[in-house]
């Protein structure tokens, strides 16, 4: 069957082809009617057309390109549905790379995204090396960061600030009397997010006149096996602690089992605390200490700052919008 073709659009809205191209496009010199008029055609038509050649046309396509460390984490796909909902009406569509932490394939990514000629770039995090940080800069378009703000942006940035979170942890954990602290942590070479909120807990833990009695890490991705394993060699060294932090909530779900399989008591006896608020914590035996992160908000907020500045109004935008993790520890709020 043969595919309806522009001009056909075009004579079905009663504007020339090239109105009918640009109302596609969402282009601003079209009014209102006229792109609804054009749209209504195309849908009558069934016309899908060929965004390459509006590429070509407009040296811009229709797409946002996205770039995670991991599809594997919850968190993540917590993100991607904020995106896909703040980018929704927009006639935008999101596509997405996965780095595996993994900083030369997010390199890659981003270089052959660029080649899809983009209308905006959503990036997580704010360490990339400076040969990557050139490709964004020099890209032309808005290029967001989310998830962090410890670091320098490219250009927009939304995000909390891990080091503060883990700061926080600490001062909520120290004020509930735990005192012998231990810490379990995965992927130790590549989360740059929990290593800063390592090191904003060990900040405050110094300050008191503290440090972790033992620590457990691993260079594998987080899971709650892992987790578990890690406790177990902690506290076969160090059966004595009653808290054990840890890089976040999938490790802090093995650690619990590790604490219940060898019988100590959470959170009475042993106070086990992780990062992200994961949905998982609230069906656990017991509930542990944790940092709820925006993450749904965080990928929503960049998605209409992407849509914001791909309109013009960059110069008045935020370029840094600040969110904050809330801590819930054990049962209590904070």
């Amino acid at each position: 069957m043969r595919q309806p073709t522009l001009e056909e659009v075009a004579a079905r809205a009663g504007v020339s082809k090239m109105t009918a191209s640009r109302a596609l496009r969402g282009a601003r010199d079209v009014s209102a009617a006229s792109i609804e008029k054009v749209k209504v055609a195309a849908e009558q038509l069934g016309y899908v057309g060929n965004q390459l050649a509006l590429s070509l046309s407009s040296r811009r396509t229709n797409l946002i390109g996205v770039v995670i460390p991991s599809m594997s984490n919850i968190v993540f796909p917590e993100v991607l549905g904020g995106i896909i909902g703040g980018l929704e009406g927009s006639g935008l569509q999101p596509v997405f790379g996965v780095s595996d932490y993994d900083l030369d394939k997010e390199r890659d990514i981003i270089r052959n995204m660029l080649s899809w000629q983009p209308a905006a770039l959503i990036i997580t995090g704010l360490d990339q090396p400076e040969e990557t940080r050139k490709l964004l800069r020099q890209s032309d378009i808005p290029v967001i960061q989310i998830m962090d703000l410890d670091g320098e942006p490219i250009d927009f940035v939304v995000g909390l600030s891990h080091t503060q979170a883990g700061r926080e942890m600490a001062e909520a954990i120290l004020a509930s009397g735990r005192k012998r602290i231990g810490y379990i942590g995965s992927a130790v070479d590549r989360d740059k997010r929990a290593i800063k909120r390592r090191a904003g807990f060990e900040a405050v833990l110094q300050d008191n006149g503290r440090y972790f009695v033992s620590v457990e890490t691993s260079l594998e991705a987080s899971s709650s096996r892992l987790g578990r394993d890690l406790t177990g060699r902690l506290l076969a060294r160090h059966p004595d602690l009653d808290c054990i932090y840890c890089s976040n909530d999938d490790m802090a779900a093995g650690s619990l089992f590790a604490c219940m399989k060898l019988g100590r008591a959470v959170p009475d006896d042993i106070l086990i605390a992780g990062f992200n608020g994961l949905e998982i914590t609230s069906a656990l035996p017991v509930r542990i200490a944790t940092s709820t992160s925006p993450r749904r908000a965080i990928g929503e907020q960049a998605a209409q700052l992407a849509l914001a500045a791909m309109n013009g109004n960059g110069r008045d935008l935020a370029r840094r919008i600040e969110l904050r993790a809330e801590i819930t520890l054990g049962d209590a709020e904070r």
